[in-house]
């Protein structure tokens, strides 16, 4: 990430997520919460699964992975924030802020493939039930998951590289609490288009492509589920969706607003609320949503700690 021939700027100027000194030190003690529930949520997910065979199937495999990336993806904003809150300011140099994007990058590309990945899985479970342990198989479910991983790096490797060329000669401030693309490219000199082109390409795969993906497969499960006959088995196979579309409908929400619709001024402002969500909050939510509506999750997790009732 050699991007220091290429700049002026040596440093960023993050900007508070609230400019009200007086709510400070109850922001600071809301997002360190929300961090440790995230972290502790997510954790014990891993924990449960990795630890009882009986999950050892393809839709906990995939859940490992979420989790693991929410853990990683709050890890690499938060910390920064809460800085941010406790030094009332921050700055992040230049390596620093384009490391971030970077990994900020590819961990939220790669959750919308994930996402994708997790529907398909669904789909063949609910759709396709005599055929699901031959395609999902392990190394099927194991190609699946790398490719998340790699096609998300290559992508945000690419973006990152485009960035590093542009000419950052202030100012230095950035609108907002972390580094994006679309808040770095309001401060760059140089021309901007061939990273808004990337920009386009890579919203209509990552974005519209994998949301209509995941809309198509859940169009099938949900008129599968309708030709069940029995009133309980429609109540079993909308439990193994649901928390999963319901986590679709809010990720995507959020990450449409923020690459898709990006704007400027008061904008601006909601996008910062909206990065919360992505990073913060649903990171937080999403180890309640799938334990707290999925009986197996909830006593793997009373295995393996009794105390939990």
């Amino acid at each position: 990430m050699a991007g220091n021939n290429h700049t002026d700027v040596a440093e960023f100027v993050l900007q508070s997520f609230s400019g009200d000194t007086q709510l400070q030190a109850l922001l600071l003690t809301f997002f360190l919460l929300l961090y440790l529930m995230a972290l502790a949520g997510n954790a014990l997910i891993i924990m449960a699964i990795s630890l009882n065979p009986g999950l050892h199937t393809p839709m906990y495999f995939f859940l490992t992975n979420l989790a693991l990336l929410d853990i990683v993806c709050t890890s690499t904003v938060l910390p920064k924030l809460l800085e941010g809150l406790v030094a009332k300011g921050s700055t992040i140099s230049y390596r620093g802020c384009m490391a971030q994007l970077f990994f900020l990058t590819w961990f939220l590309g790669a959750e919308l493939l994930l996402l994708t990945a997790m529907a398909y899985d669904r789909y063949v479970a609910i759709c396709c039930p005599l055929h699901y342990s031959t395609k999902m198989s392990q190394p099927v479910c194991i190609l699946l998951a790398g490719s998340v991983w790699v096609i998300s790096a290559v992508s945000t490797s690419v973006h990152t590289g485009l960035m590093a060329q542009l000419h950052f000669c202030g100012p230095n401030q950035i609108r907002h609490f972390l580094c994006e693309v679309p808040t770095l490219l309001l401060l760059s000199c140089s021309s901007t288009t061939l990273n808004n082109i990337m920009i386009v390409i890579a919203d209509v795969y990552f974005g519209v492509v994998n949301f209509l993906l995941t809309m198509v497969s859940y169009s099938f499960i949900i008129a599968s589920i309708l030709r069940i006959r029995s009133m309980e088995g429609k109540r079993r196979a909308f439990s193994t969706c649901s928390s999963h579309l319901l986590v679709v409908c809010m990720y995507y929400s959020t990450v449409i607003y923020t690459y898709i619709l990006p704007g400027s001024g008061s904008s601006m402002e909601n996008g910062k609320v909206v990065a919360l969500l992505y990073t913060a909050v649903s990171p937080t939510l999403n180890p309640l949503i799938y334990s707290l509506r999925n009986k197996d999750v909830k006593v793997a997790l009373r295995k393996v700690f009794p105390c939990i009732k």
